[in-house]
């Protein structure tokens, strides 16, 4: 990259490069990888519960919630509603917040 070859050639040591130049350009995108990361096995861990093979069925988690509303859900279907709501509100807050925290942290958008 044309800024770390700048910056070597003006004498800054590899720590300088790697903290001051390469870590804030690269730490933006991994918060959001790792808020997606997150989104996903949430989604991943609901799916695998409902299915059955997830976490043990005497523990409750959104999946294991929807299956059970599964049965019911002619004569109740709040009790399906309510858990997959709660899925999707907590998935998309984690992405924004992942999103939000890019758009502070990327020194690309500092100056916008």
């Amino acid at each position: 990259l044309d800024y770390t070859l700048a910056a070597r050639s003006i004498g800054a040591s590899s720590t300088r490069i790697i903290f001051r130049h390469m870590l804030p350009n690269v730490a933006a995108t991994y918060i959001v990888l790792i808020t997606l990361t997150l989104g996903f096995a949430i989604v991943v861990e609901a799916a695998l519960s409902f299915l059955g093979v997830g976490i043990p069925p005497d523990v409750a988690t959104w999946g294991s919630m929807l299956e059970l509303g599964r049965e019911h859900i002619d004569k109740q279907g709040w009790m399906v509603v309510f858990p997959g709501i709660v899925i999707a509100l907590v998935v998309f807050s984690v992405n924004f917040l992942g999103d939000g925290l890019r758009d502070v942290m990327d020194p690309k958008l500092r100056g916008r």
